[in-house]
């Protein structure tokens, strides 16, 4: 087991001077960027077309010489040199781990941790349960999936790494979830929101409502959620524990996680060089303005990404922490993907806010689906003309809940809702990343 940096600290570097951060960051692009020009085809290529050689490095800001790379690029590295890829920086013998992508927009693509790879991705979620309050006294039980998703064992190894007792549980049999937590005590817990939801409404169908287990800790992750005011506060309620947005993906494992503050993730800048970006110019924008959060490996080995265009919308705070950490902070986690945003009559309206306002509604169970179908879409543009919400609601309570939803979609979101109810248990629960927009002709 690591030993921690101090009794509220897991690492040194979480309270790191802006000043030093930056120092830290710089030096390890130049050791960086001179490891993936030497091992990786694919960023050597990109980077001759823009002339750039890793010498060419003197400053942070001269990072934004070379492209930003989307999944689309690295999809296409795995057809230029198949399976691995020719991103792939390491050799094969020096691979130790492999994930996939879920695969749902083009064929499952991989990405590879060496070693070290392994040995850093386990401290950062040790440094993300520590400054939740997770100790070597607690017992986890993880309710991520370990189907083919890389969240799962992440979460394993870094409460595993703080000493803490790891049930690794899964996504799956829920009565026998409640029955693990109440049986041996389980303290702390990570999954989807959409599955810690489903699992609390499975407690009290069976009389063991979890706001009375020993469980104080509810981190969340893996679709939006967690840094949904209404939905945080939903599972605190349930759960009757305190409830921390956790942010991630396959490519940087993991991205950002809130302390217990719970005023934003702060991100491992000692990890990952984070810029923010206009989605169209691609330029800077500075802190509180909603930008795309493009991401630079500072020391992975496997495979290293520089200037990945996550597609997630975020706001950046680089001001201190109530915690005492310096880390820059994103307040309100992922606002919404840059390529999920439905544009209404000149309103962005982003699926995350939609779901803030279903689950403040009285007379809902919370389940929802935004339906993109002909009643809200101009036929002669294909231009959308509002949103239809499908939301379960007692038939007693239908008419006030269309009319009470509707209403408050108009006033907060400033769109028009249809708003259509259908019986509670009719949408479908997911144990993993529950779909939330539908398109239907």
């Amino acid at each position: 087991m690591s030993r921690p940096f101090s009794d509220r600290y897991w690492d040194e570097a979480e309270t790191w001077s802006r000043e030093r951060i930056a120092e830290h960051q710089l030096a390890q692009l130049r050791k960086q960027l001179a490891h993936v020009h030497e091992h990786s085809d694919f960023y050597r290529r990109r980077w001759q077309d823009v002339g750039f050689t890793p010498g060419d490095l003197r400053s942070l800001g001269d990072l934004r010489r070379l492209p930003v790379v989307a999944k689309s690029d690295y999809v296409e590295s795995l057809r230029e040199s198949g399976p691995w890829g020719s991103g792939l920086a390491a050799p094969l013998r020096d691979v130790r781990r492999v994930h996939f992508s879920s695969g749902t927009t083009s064929s499952p693509t991989p990405v590879c941790w060496t070693g070290a790879d392994l040995e850093r991705w386990a401290d950062l979620y040790a440094r993300a349960a520590y400054s939740q309050g997770t100790r070597d006294t607690d017992v986890f039980q993880c309710l991520f999936t370990y189907t083919w998703f890389v969240g799962g064992l992440g979460f394993t190894s870094g409460y595993g790494r703080i000493g803490a007792t790891v049930i690794p549980g899964g996504a799956a049999e829920t009565e026998r979830q409640v029955e693990t937590i109440f049986r041996y005590g389980t303290t702390a817990v990570a999954g989807t929101p959409s599955f810690m939801l489903h699992l609390a409404d499975t407690a009290e169908a069976m009389g063991r409502p979890l706001r009375d287990s020993a469980v104080r800790s509810v981190t969340v992750g893996g679709e939006p959620g967690g840094a949904v005011p209404a939905t945080r506060a939903r599972i605190e309620e349930l759960w009757g524990a305190r409830c921390y947005d956790g942010y991630g993906s396959l490519e940087f494992q993991p991205i950002a996680w809130e302390c217990a503050e719970q005023a934003g993730g702060h991100l491992p800048e000692d990890f990952a060089y984070a810029e923010v970006l206009d989605a169209d110019t691609r330029e800077p924008v500075p802190d509180g303005t909603p930008g795309v959060l493009v991401l630079t490996h500072l020391d992975k080995r496997a495979t290293p990404l520089v200037r990945w265009w996550t597609g997630d919308v975020v706001v950046r705070d680089s001001s201190p922490c109530a915690c005492g950490r310096t880390l820059a902070r994103l307040p309100g986690g992922v606002v919404g993907r840059a390529d999920d945003m439905l544009v209404i009559k000149g309103v962005n309206l982003f699926p995350s806010a939609v779901e803030d306002v279903v689950r403040r509604t009285e007379g809902v169970t919370g389940e929802y689906r935004i339906v993109l179908d002909p009643d809200v879409t101009d036929g002669a543009t294909g231009a959308l003309t509002g949103i239809k919400l499908r939301v379960e609601a007692e038939h007693a309570r239908a008419d006030e809940v269309r009319e009470r939803l509707a209403a408050a979609v108009r006033a907060e979101l400033t769109v028009r809702a249809l708003v259509e109810c259908v019986p509670p248990g009719t949408l479908p629960r997911h144990t993993h990343k529950a779909k939330r927009v539908l398109r239907e002709n």
